[in-house]
């Protein structure tokens, strides 16, 4: 019945911040929208903001677990990034857009929700740099790239994205449509062939100084 509670708790705070935004995410609000007493967001988690804490690292677990199997099957850069847009979407209509907007607005002056916000998105950065591992391995951009550096790289523009699609749609669509043409890029030198592949890498190497 603990466990029970503090999930409700938890789903209530992440239903709280969709609907009415972080200023206005109260005990009072989680408690009413989890249908328990409002003593109990004190009793389970201490605070509000330890209870949005946990909100935010459960909510980001749910939805990296919801997707793992699906990034599993990305097989090219290309894919990932066709991935990201199906995504991008899904959560969008989910109102999950909504709730990253407000954990990163509330981000900016509580330090817990600074640190959980981090630690939430630290799970779908990982989950991309197994893929980008994956799909540049033997490629030439795989001597030349850092999979960690470009999976932060690539997850903050899909939040940046979410977010200013929010006041310039247009904008964003022509974004996710250049970082399309990344991907179109990198399948052009997959499919060079050897010789190709080593002139790229002979040029990168002349250009990087390695």
């Amino acid at each position: 019945m603990s466990q029970e509670t503090r999930r409700k708790l938890m789903e209530g705070a992440l239903r709280t911040l969709t609907e009415q935004g972080i200023a206005k995410t109260s005990a009072r609000a989680i408690a009413a929208s989890a249908g328990v007493n409002q003593a109990l967001v004190f009793y389970h988690f201490g605070s509000v903001d330890e209870l949005l804490s946990a909100a935010c690292r459960h909510g980001a677990e749910q939805r990296v677990a919801r997707y793992r199997a699906r990034l599993d099957e990305v097989s090219t850069l290309g894919e990932l990034l066709d991935f990201g847009r199906e995504m991008h979407r899904e959560e969008r209509v989910g109102g999950n857009v909504a709730v990253l907007g407000q954990l990163l607005a509330g981000a900016q002056t509580q330090p817990r929700l600074a640190l959980a916000t981090a630690a939430g998105l630290e799970l779908w950065i990982n989950e991309v740099e197994k893929v980008l591992v994956r799909v540049l391995e033997g490629t030439p951009l795989a001597e030349f790239t850092d999979p960690a550096g470009l999976a932060r790289a690539v997850t903050a523009s899909f939040v940046g994205l979410e977010l200013y699609e929010g006041v310039d749609t247009d904008g964003a669509e022509r974004a996710l449509n250049a970082l399309e043409q990344l991907g179109l890029l990198a399948a052009a030198l997959d499919g060079l062939g050897p010789l190709g592949q080593r002139a790229v890498r002979h040029r990168l190497k002349r250009r990087t100084g390695g």
